[in-house]
């Protein structure tokens, strides 16, 4: 069966066999421990069971649920970092707003993202990409002594070539300009383009491409965050990134609808701080960045909720969950993905059973098509118990956004979605000002009036072979 047991190279060919299987029983161990859901676990043990030549690559890229060493990084050797770490976390308590014993959910929500909620903060909500960089660009033009960029996709186009200019200019004036973006979303940034930028004194930085070679096969793992904070008077979060299309200027997408959020006040120092902790652990420095807390007459109360793959539980996914467990009268939610695991599904069906109002608003059209095909497979589970789908019409969805009866409104850059729940580093504002949840209540309604809702029947009734590929999309969720 093996061949001749005398010939030298049929043993060599054993050995390797052998010790391929065997690591694969060590990588099926790994996932056993490690993996999150029961339907990861499964699909990486009968993958690295059947065919562990070509699983263990995939599972060292794609398989890992926790980002390694981020978290020994940013409470490690570096007593700068620790101590400016405890000081902001010190402060901010200064700042912290006394919560009822009855509002569960943002005591939830402080303990998973570990900053509390604050007051004296001025909000501005930035409805779409006109508002959102005219708004960038007039505070980065006066900006005096730092600024802080986080981005997922930066592009090197109209809008991204005027906002590294804008940098570039401000970096020869003096000011200290960090730069920090994904490797992975912002992969067609030229040398050129950051070379123009470190040149002109700009610190720039990729996310994944850290120290630790190790920390270089975590691909699946992204930095989606938005941040931009000036001074450290005023930060940036929210929806959009770095380019033209989300200015509407894309021929495929045509108009862009998205949310941002501006901020100022001690909520600035909690999204500062989460870029610092970002920064140390892509180059091991610690940046001198201004730290300016002090109340505002606004006194919007607002939190700053970073999640990721880090967070020693899915938090994400389990505010989304409990979002949906604590609403009493509505629960709308914008998001461009519809891809919830069993846990949030379930805890939409029971809110829009015992009468939530429970409104997602999707795109109509597709950007990522296998995520947007895994949307239809949820429409069974989802339209018969109640929760009403929506697909927005006038261009692209892109906003993340959630309201929780008139008692929560959040905005940043997560989506609903299994990347978001477990692969991707957040971050979310959390607002309960009542001015501010009416203005985004409003936001909402308008988005709504340009939307359809849908019917079951627009899954159900669809030929056999477009349900049998949503079906199988939804399958490759865990990676999309």
């Amino acid at each position: 069966m093996f061949g001749n047991y005398s010939d030298p190279s049929t043993w060599l060919g054993l050995g390797i066999l052998v010790t391929f299987y065997l690591l694969g029983i060590a990588h099926i161990l790994h996932a056993l421990m490690n993996v999150r859901t029961s339907q990861g676990t499964i699909a990486w043990v009968v993958s690295l069971i059947s065919v562990p030549f070509f699983a263990m690559p995939l599972y060292w890229l794609l398989g890992r649920t926790k980002f390694s060493g981020y978290v020994r990084a940013r409470r490690g050797n570096d007593a700068e970092l620790r101590k400016l770490a405890a000081d902001m976390h010190d402060r901010l308590r200064g700042y912290a707003v006394d919560l009822p014993a009855e509002d569960v959910f943002e005591r939830a929500a402080e303990e998973l993202g570990g900053l509390p909620f604050t007051r004296g903060n001025e909000l501005e909500l930035l409805i779409d990409g006109q508002d959102t960089f005219r708004r960038l660009f007039e505070e980065i033009a006066g900006a005096k002594e730092t600024i802080c960029v986080n981005f997922y996709i930066v592009k090197n186009d109209k809008v991204g070539g005027k906002f590294q200019q804008a940098l570039i200019e401000k970096a020869r004036q003096g000011v200290r300009v960090y730069f920090l973006f994904d490797e992975i979303g912002s992969h067609k940034l030229s040398s050129n383009f950051l070379g123009e930028m470190r040149n002109a004194g700009v610190e720039c930085e990729s996310f994944g491409a850290n120290r630790h070679w190790w920390s270089r096969l975590q691909m699946n793992f992204r930095n989606h965050r938005k941040i931009v904070v000036i001074d450290g008077a005023m930060a940036f979060i929210g929806g959009l990134n770095v380019g033209d299309e989300y200015l509407g200027r894309d021929k495929k997408f045509g108009d862009w609808r998205d949310t941002h959020l501006l901020l100022k006040g001690p909520a600035v120092e909690a999204v500062q701080l989460v870029f610092m902790e970002d920064w140390y652990w892509a180059c091991e420095k610690v940046p001198h960045l201004f730290w300016r807390q002090e109340a505002l007459p606004a006194n919007q109360t607002a939190a700053i909720i970073p999640t990721g793959p880090a967070d020693p539980v899915d938090s994400w996914q389990l505010l989304v969950a409990e979002a949906a467990n604590t609403a009493r009268k509505r629960l709308w939610i914008a998001s461009p993905y519809f891809v919830p695991d069993e846990g949030v599904m379930t805890a939409l069906q029971l809110a829009a059973l015992r009468g939530v109002d429970v409104r997602i608003l999707l795109p109509d059209r597709a950007d990522h098509i296998l995520v947007w095909l895994s949307s239809f497979s949820y429409y069974d589970q989802s339209i018969p118990y109640g929760v009403r789908l929506l697909r927005y019409k006038r261009g692209f969805l892109h906003q993340k956004v959630m309201l929780i009866d008139s008692r929560m409104a959040t905005i940043g850059t997560a989506n609903l979605d299994n990347r978001s729940f477990r692969l991707n580093f957040e971050i979310t504002a959390f607002v309960s000002d009542e001015k501010f949840i009416g203005e985004v209540s409003d936001m909402l309604e308008t988005d709504f009036a340009n939307s359809t809702e849908v019917k079951v029947e627009e899954f159900t009734q669809k030929p056999f072979l477009f349900r049998a590929v949503c079906r199988a999309a939804r399958l490759l969720a865990p990676v999309q």
